[in-house]
């Protein structure tokens, strides 16, 4: 009897001993997505949550939902590019496409990156206004300063900068979690508008094309193959295989906490704005309407959550655009021009007095446009076994990537048809 005891008691401890080892192992390969996922939670999507939440109750949840799978699918066949061929993907289309192609491949990235790099800055700086009523212009500068401070940061490492936006990411979280706290949603429409699709009019869907330029990034398609590359140790097939299975991992989890997130960022503004009967068409008027309406706290809360999602998605922003330019066309340029260049766009529209949240919407609606190239480039290369080989895209993944690429082009289309029709 007593021998039985002690064989449990070993069975038990080694299983412990397994479970700690695998958690350690797959430790070391955590990081890149949580990196990624920031742009999926950045001011571009507080813009077109709070603008359909505020507008349209809970009936575009689902948008958010496809939104997100759609982006795991990319996510991780971005990462299955940069492991199977140790190059990120416009490294690749370098490889693969015509110099004159590449070129404009790199010209229709940077359009992409200077619309992300708008949304992002615009929210670091907004989110510095609300909390400390700083001036906006003062505000833009600290912003562009302190975001200078976190790419600087990449010096000691790649893993200090995965800290670093993993705990503004764990900020965003916790923000939100107070958020939807206070807020008091009726759960059951959540549930419904989570599984129903629903688009109720036009301007719906001018929203809905926000809100998937908003969720599914096309720097961040860029940026992920080169992430991995800082856990490309084994290079042999099975080596790849184990690289790739961890990173799926560290995919699920990282977006789907950004689709809890974004989820209650739409969610919120429905139970508190949609249920009082107020369009809200600022992210100032969003803030100051939470304080009245649920307390300071559910205030406080959001600006912190701006501010962390600004500043870390604006560092995201800067690093993809240095990965575009050097992969499409070889060139490089000092991370501290790139930024101060892409600042200048976030400071007109702050000194002219535009609507910062309409600029962050306008700004997510330009990047839906420019989502089916990397997607449509990623195909091409994914499904070529002499570049792929093991990791090849089998016939499934190819025509699902083809699916997902009709969805998004076609919804474009329908929004264009609608703006010129006046019916958006």
């Amino acid at each position: 009897m007593q021998n039985e005891k002690n064989l449990i008691d070993v069975n038990i401890n080694q299983r412990k001993v397994m479970n700690q080892s695998k958690i350690k192992e797959l430790g070391k390969f955590l990081g890149p997505a949580f990196i990624v996922s920031v742009a999926y939670i950045d001011p571009g999507n507080f813009a077109t949550n709070i603008s359909g939440g505020s507008k349209f109750n809970y009936t575009l949840i689902w948008v958010i939902l496809w939104s997100n799978l759609m982006a795991i699918f990319l996510q991780i066949m971005s990462a299955k590019l940069g492991i199977a061929t140790g190059h990120n993907l416009p490294e690749m289309c370098a490889k693969v496409f015509p110099k004159s192609a590449n070129w404009a491949f790199w010209i229709i990235a940077e359009f992409g990156a200077m619309a992300t790099d708008l949304a992002e800055f615009l929210g670091g700086t907004l989110g510095l206004y609300l909390l400390f009523h700083i001036p906006m212009i003062y505000a833009g500068l600290l912003t562009g300063l302190i975001t200078f401070i976190i790419c600087y940061m990449e010096k000691y490492g790649q893993k200090v900068l995965e800290i670093i936006i993993s705990s503004l990411v764990a900020v965003i979280s916790i923000a939100y979690t107070i958020e939807i706290f206070l807020a008091k949603p009726d759960w059951a429409q959540v549930g419904i508008h989570t599984i129903v699709p629903i688009l109720p009019n036009g301007e719906a869907v001018l929203i809905a094309v926000g809100m998937l330029g908003a969720t599914v990034m096309p720097h961040v398609i860029y940026l992920h193959s080169q992430l991995v590359q800082d856990r490309s140790v084994d290079l042999s097939d099975e080596g790849k295989l184990k690289h790739l299975r961890m990173e799926k991992i560290d995919v699920a989890i990282a977006m789907n906490i950004a689709f809890i997130v974004n989820a209650a960022m739409l969610i919120v503004s429905a139970a508190v704005f949609y249920k009082n009967g107020m369009v809200v068409d600022t992210i100032e008027q969003a803030h100051k309407s939470l304080q009245p309406l649920i307390g300071p706290l559910s205030s406080g809360a959001f600006g912190i959550a701006l501010l962390a999602s600004g500043l870390s998605s604006s560092a995201v922003g800067t690093l993809a655009g240095q990965t575009i330019m050097k992969g499409f066309v070889n060139l490089s340029i000092p991370v501290n021009l790139r930024r101060l260049i892409t600042m200048i766009p976030a400071l007109v529209i702050i000194s002219l007095g535009i609507n910062p949240m309409y600029a962050l919407f306008l700004s997510q609606v330009v990047l839906s446009f420019i989502l089916p190239f990397p997607i449509i480039q990623m195909l091409t290369i994914a499904k070529r076994k002499d570049l792929m080989g093991n990791l090849v895209n089998k016939g499934f993944v190819r025509v699902l990537g083809v699916l997902i690429a009709a969805i998004i082009i076609v919804l474009n289309i329908v929004l264009l048809y609608l703006t010129f029709t006046g019916q958006a």
